[in-house]
């Protein structure tokens, strides 16, 4: 009984903190944003449309994907390199992986030269990279998503 205690107050740690992330948590902060010219940008720089599309017309898919509660987009842009990391936080989880590919990546059912967003789920956390996939802004975000949300 003295070892289940503390037992307890570590997982209900554990899990308060992977779950009481936030987007402000999950976006680049100016330290963390590549060396190499990077500068945040005003306006969205998606690599194709449909991601942008798909950030800004959110709740008109909210039947298939589910409710959002809150969104968030960062764009960045050097001489070589651009695009737009998109993160939505839903109500529940979301549900719209087979839309959201098809809409992204359409009959190829993963990224190309040509559409080559990604994404990755994680309980009520969507997020998107609107990069090409030798972008180090891309590379970054993933990393320390991967790492706040295990």
């Amino acid at each position: 009984m003295n070892t289940t205690f503390p037992l307890l107050i570590l997982v209900l740690i554990f899990t308060t903190n992977t779950f009481s992330q936030t987007i402000a948590d999950l976006k680049l902060k100016p330290k963390e944003i590549p060396k190499g010219g990077y500068t945040l940008s005003d306006g969205n720089i998606c690599v194709t449309p449909q991601a942008c599309t798909f950030y800004n017309d959110i709740e008109t898919y909210s039947n298939i994907v589910g409710t959002v509660k809150s969104k968030a987009i960062q764009n960045f842009k050097n001489k070589a390199d651009g695009g737009s990391i998109m993160y939505f936080e839903f109500e529940n989880r979301f549900k719209g992986d087979r839309f959201l590919q098809g809409l992204l990546w359409g009959k190829e059912g993963q990224p190309s030269d040509e559409h080559p967003e990604e994404y990755l789920v994680k309980g009520k956390f969507l997020i998107i990279w609107s990069f090409h996939p030798d972008s180090p802004v891309r590379e970054k975000s993933e990393a320390k998503i991967e790492a706040l949300l295990p």
